[in-house]
């Protein structure tokens, strides 16, 4: 498998992000091929819908200010991701736990990493969306077919630093089931599910980099994913998400009956 990194110069609110790839592909010699898998960052999607926000402009309310106070954040840097989470679960320095778009991630993914002084991006408006859009303008262009992912970074539980994860997706099935196969032993799987997109993400995150890497995408070729040969019939949106009454994590933060008869002493 290839990881072909696209870098840029700095994107800037509104700009055509895709003209701007294939720009720097023609550059680079690098021509799009069947079954390719293009990687966008979630920033740049962010930035060229125009979602930057002057911090300036917010006013903390009375919850933002005491969970500011708590967890040593900017209060108006608090409110803007108190409006944007659909849950949250508390926090820890510097960091709230929250649920957006069915995503568990920090401060609802608003972010003030590689934006200017005094702003912060927000979540892109429906990545799924946008991952087709940019799937369907890729083969008008070069007659192509494609698989798109739209990636972000986010923590996982007990581990420490950053790991990449899709927030769209667009050309091919995101999950491979696994129930019902066999494993080494000829025993049947009973619950597993292989959530390839995300593996796809976090390859793609490797190269993108958190810092000044500059690499707004990169093109994933030779990966093992079947890429869809048509421009109908696309992937349901909702096909890598758990409920949150089925989330192990989630629901496992509720029990904490369950967790004082296994206490360790």
């Amino acid at each position: 498998m290839q990881l072909l990194k696209i870098q840029t110069d700095l994107i800037k609110p509104h700009q055509d992000i895709i003209k701007k790839i294939l720009i720097k592909l023609r550059e680079s010699k690098i021509t799009i091929e069947n079954n390719d898998i293009l990687a966008v960052t979630s920033k740049v999607v962010s930035l060229s819908q125009g979602r930057l926000v002057n911090l300036k402009r917010i006013r903390p309310s009375k919850p933002a200010l005491k969970l500011a106070k708590r967890y040593n954040l900017d209060p108006k840097y608090v409110e803007l991701i108190l409006g944007e989470a659909d849950e949250f679960y508390g926090g820890t320095d510097q960091a709230l736990c929250t649920v957006k778009d069915g995503v568990m991630i920090a401060n609802a993914g608003v972010d003030r990493k590689n934006v200017p002084s005094g702003y912060a991006v927000l979540f892109p408006g429906d990545p799924n969306r946008v991952a087709e859009a940019i799937r369907r303008r890729i083969h008008r262009l070069t007659g192509k077919f494609i698989g798109v992912v739209i990636v972000d970074s986010r923590v996982t539980p007990l581990r420490l630093g950053t790991v990449g994860v899709a927030l769209g997706f667009a050309g091919f099935n995101p999950v491979r089931d696994c129930r019902g196969l066999k494993d080494l032993y000829g025993k049947p799987l009973q619950i597993t599910r292989h959530c390839q997109v995300d593996d796809l993400a976090g390859a793609a995150h490797l190269i993108m980099g958190e810092v000044t890497e500059r690499t707004i995408a990169v093109l994933i070729r030779g990966a093992p994913i079947r890429i869809m040969h048509r421009l109908r019939n696309a992937v349901l949106k909702n096909t890598v998400k758990v409920p949150t009454d089925r989330c192990l994590f989630i629901n496992a933060l509720s029990y904490k009956r369950e967790q004082s008869m296994v206490k360790k002493k």
